[in-house]
């Protein structure tokens, strides 16, 4: 700054054309380029290559006979039936929070916005000895579901409990900045014509926020269906019971079939891949959507 004022406006008083504060020579950005793409092949590209190498490395008949054994489709399928239960769980939760942070002024508003991070603070080990506190046979509770023969610890109600824990943030982390931004006058314009509060839901607030809604969907269900410090707690690794698909691999892996155990962890690499395509999808559909709003 020269006289308190910008860079860009000096150099645009004396007719030089402002490209940014930092000149850095050739090498030095060559430089700087080469080690982050060095230190992402070494700790993120290779080592997902070695999986796949790995997984097919005694042909593609041993590889679809470890996907499909018996273990490992009771491991899939439970996989998918806690993301089932789980997302559409934290997706209303998320809207709702999200719709109360932006909407209105309550006491305890900040107590609930940081309890909504929560989980990006504690470990997945601690959330899941959390439940276990509360439901398993010493627990608070744990007299009372024995006395009516309720299993929550080491069964599938457990399993959901902990990936519901684990993942309730990220929808609602995602709507609540868009929809602050977005205000509410929208929504009040709705109700002065005499909408409905559901009306004013599905016809306005909804499609404001539907991709940022999908986006947060989609980070749910990835961390859903790879969730493995709290599921791990809680589900006891009985294999062909409450084993996901983490707890599977971690059990093949320990039994030395090594194979087997790449060959489970492909399906867990390509889930992170078709997320990651996704995410960039929805960031563009965003962006785009969000100019078009824009231009209008």
């Amino acid at each position: 700054m020269a006289g308190g004022m910008p860079a860009a406006a000096v150099q645009a008083q004396a007719g030089v054309p402002y490209r940014g504060v930092l000149q850095e020579k050739k090498w030095v950005r060559r430089t700087l380029i080469g080690v982050a793409l060095l230190f992402l092949a070494l700790v993120l590209v290779i080592p997902l290559i070695f999986v796949f190498v790995y997984a097919f490395n005694k042909g593609i008949e041993v590889y679809f006979a470890s996907i499909l054994e018996h273990d490992a489709l009771k491991a899939i399928r439970l996989t998918l039936l806690v993301a089932l239960i789980a997302i559409p769980c934290n997706t209303v939760f998320g809207i709702a929070a999200a719709w109360a942070i932006s909407k209105f002024r309550f006491r305890g508003k900040q107590l609930l916005i940081t309890a909504i991070d929560l989980p990006f603070a504690v470990s997945p080990v601690i959330a899941g000895l959390i439940f276990v506190l509360l439901f398993g046979v010493n627990g608070w509770f744990g007299p009372f579901l024995a006395e009516h023969d309720i299993k929550i610890i080491f069964a599938f109600p457990g399993i959901v409990l902990a990936t519901m824990f684990v993942t309730f943030p990220f929808v609602a982390r995602e709507l609540i900045p868009l929809m602050q931004t977005q205000g509410s006058q929208e929504e009040e314009a709705a109700v002065i014509m005499g909408a409905s509060g559901w009306r004013v839901f599905w016809s306005v607030t909804l499609p404001n926020i539907k991709w940022a809604l999908l986006y947060g969907i989609i980070l749910c269900n990835a961390r859903a269906m790879g969730e493995f410090g709290a599921v791990s707690v809680v589900s006891g690794h009985i294999r062909g019971q409450t084993n996901t698909m983490p707890l599977h691999i971690e059990v093949l892996y320990n039994e030395y079939q090594y194979t087997a155990a790449f060959a489970v962890s492909t399906l867990l690499v390509m889930l992170a891949l078709l997320t990651l395509a996704v995410k960039q999808w929805m960031e563009f559909r965003m962006k785009r959507y969000g100019q078009g709003e824009g231009e209008h």
